[in-house]
């Protein structure tokens, strides 16, 4: 039985959605702290990390909000001791460690050593330097597989066993048959009882975490999911966004949030249950004005498509749909997930930028807006994974992992699910002209 035929439920025995160190797969949203708010942790031994990525996602970028390296200074201050940053592009690793030697995290980046692989990491690094968590920011392509050279978790497990590690999504953006290759990473992390964290920040949003309180508190069945991702390509100038082959599509590469949030609410999916439909770069409906790329550059079979919209079906009987589109110009994009149970609907708008949670409740037609200003998922996702490798006691509630790298091999699944069958149904499409004319 192929991956992407199986129920969610027959992958693993377990599913568990946090991590090995935490039954839970939620936060109580009050526990979610302002990065403006919190004092850095406490302790006077160094804390030693190794960065794997010298882009924007680890050190931050005009397009968006992400900076990892920027949240650990804040949670760690002066504890934080940056002691590898690994990347092939050393003049561009040098000019971010410039950077950030300018800057008031001195201390944290003042003996930082480039290494332009792991191997070359591995074979020179003190062993004194001996890290406490690996932050793996490397694109997707370069990751998540057994195979030499796209194995950067496997090499870790191996040679620095107990050592936490925070792995950006999507976990890969290889070819469908190498899902399993995830699994069996998933199942190795596991096994050795390593803290691992997946860069699924929008679950840890304090609108999200209100969501799930919610449905958890009055004990609520969700009936349906309905995402919608509509990003804004005039401002997507880089070209292997729009190659296929390269970044394996705009489901598997920018919807994945979506589809892990849809599968944070609605369970386990039914891969066998896909459906899915595609509007193309070379139908009427499709075409782009507003294109920064030369598109004509990258073949046919590899241009992504503008829209993808998918249904399918949850293990516990609910249904989910996700549409993807690319239409919208300027910079905002628009992205909106609705959750249904008997008598409730939980809509959540804008989560990137400023959340908003719309609230419907029994007993009254209009909804409750809930307002989450100054929220960062992302600090708080690092916060969690710091405090459960400190193993902080103070608060046992407090800190909970709510994505492992089991969950995002799963959210992956379905991401590839969706793109199969849109292609399946384009497929058949082009069949049945073929065939009438």
């Amino acid at each position: 039985m192929s991956p992407t035929h199986r129920r969610g439920s027959e992958r693993r025995a377990s599913d568990r959605r946090g991590s090995s160190f935490s039954r839970r797969d939620s936060i109580d949203p009050r526990k979610l702290v302002p990065m403006d708010k919190m004092t850095h942790i406490s302790g006077t031994d160094d804390f030693n990390v190794v960065f794997v990525g010298a882009g924007n996602i680890m050190f931050g970028s005009e397009e968006g909000p992400w900076n990892h390296s920027f949240r650990f200074e804040h949670k760690l201050g002066r504890r934080l001791k940056v002691v590898a940053l690994i990347d092939p592009a050393t003049e561009r690793a040098k000019e971010v460690l410039r950077k950030k030697c300018d800057s008031f995290v001195l201390s944290a980046y003042e003996n930082t050593r480039i290494y332009k692989n792991f191997d070359d990491f591995h074979k020179n690094l003190p062993k004194s330097l001996r890290p406490r968590a690996f932050v793996v920011g490397s694109p997707p392509m370069f990751r998540g597989t057994l195979q030499s050279g796209r194995d950067i978790e496997v090499q870790i497990l191996k040679h620095y066993p107990g050592v936490a590690l925070f792995i950006e999504k999507p976990i890969t953006t290889g070819p469908v048959e190498e899902i399993e290759q995830g699994y069996q990473i998933a199942k190795q992390i596991e096994e050795s009882k390593t803290i691992c964290s997946i860069g699924y920040m929008l679950r840890y949003l304090k609108a999200v975490q209100m969501m799930k309180h919610i449905i958890d508190e009055n004990n609520l069945t969700v009936m349906t999911t309905i995402a919608r991702y509509a990003c804004a390509y005039e401002a997507i100038a880089k070209p292997d966004w729009w190659d296929k082959s390269k970044s394996a599509g705009p489901v598997i590469e920018q919807g994945t949030h979506f589809c892990d949030l849809s599968r944070y609410f609605g369970g386990e999916v039914d891969y066998s249950s896909v459906v899915a439909h595609s509007l193309e770069w070379d139908e009427n409906a499709g075409q782009l004005s507003a294109i920064k790329i030369d598109e004509s550059k990258i073949p046919p079979e590899n241009r992504i498509p503008r829209v993808t919209s998918a249904t399918w079906k949850y293990d516990s009987g609910a249904v989910g749909t996700f549409t993807h589109v690319v239409a919208l110009q300027g910079t905002n994009y628009s992205c909106e997930l609705e959750v249904y149970a008997d008598g409730y609907c939980l809509r959540l708008v804008d989560p990137y930028v400023q959340p908003v949670l719309y609230v419907r409740k029994p007993g009254d037609d209009h909804e409750q807006t809930y307002r989450f200003p100054d929220d960062d998922p992302f600090f708080s996702e690092v916060s969690n994974l710091i405090d459960i490798i400190e193993d902080i006691e103070e608060d046992p509630d407090a800190a909970c992992i709510l994505s492992n790298y089991e969950d995002a091999v799963k959210t992956y699944e379905l991401t590839w699910a969706i793109r199969k069958a849109s292609e399946k149904s384009r497929a058949a499409k082009l069949e049945a002209s073929r065939k009438a004319t």
